[in-house]
């Protein structure tokens, strides 16, 4: 009795947790078709957005740390940034206390496009969370902080695994 109970509990839990992925998976995708649009930059697209704040509020990164910051891996990382630098939106320099480190850093045009990509942050989350009353959102603010370590544990970009 006691197994099927744990059977039906984890069948249950499964098929919450698959439609939670889903969704956010869609909002996900939705935000970066949004964001896309509400930018309007020909040559960037939403998925470039998380790129565009973390360099802009970090000047001088490394591309190790990029990677980190917004849970890619360091050839995605690096695909992006030559993208973004042969487009004029970030510049990449050598670490001169350290060859191995490249720095990045953000040009005039990321800079002038910065606001906007904000602006568009910001709007997106207000329509996000119209109808939605604060203590809602700070329930599933923390569940989803909790999940969110959980996968960057799971995914090798947890704290633990930085310090090493």
């Amino acid at each position: 009795y006691n197994r099927c109970i744990r059977n039906d509990y984890r069948e249950e839990a499964y098929r919450t947790m698959a439609s939670i992925m889903r969704r956010m998976n869609i909002m996900s995708r939705c935000e970066s078709i949004y964001r896309t649009e509400s930018v309007g930059a020909p040559d960037i697209c939403g998925a470039h957005h998380s790129f565009i704040l973390a360099i802009t509020n970090n000047p001088g990164m490394s591309q190790e740390e990029i990677a980190r910051h917004i849970c890619l891996n360091k050839s995605t990382v690096a695909r992006t940034l030559l993208y973004l630098e042969e487009h004029g939106y970030v510049s990449r320099k050598t670490d001169p206390s350290d060859k191995r480190q490249i720095r990045v850093f953000p040009t005039e045009k990321m800079l002038e496009i910065y606001p906007r990509v904000k602006e568009s942050t910001i709007m997106w989350n207000e329509k996000l969370r119209l109808g939605i009353d604060g203590e809602s959102l700070r329930i599933f603010d923390d569940v989803l902080s909790k999940m969110t370590e959980t996968a960057k544990s799971l995914a090798g970009f947890s704290e633990d695994k930085r310090a090493k």
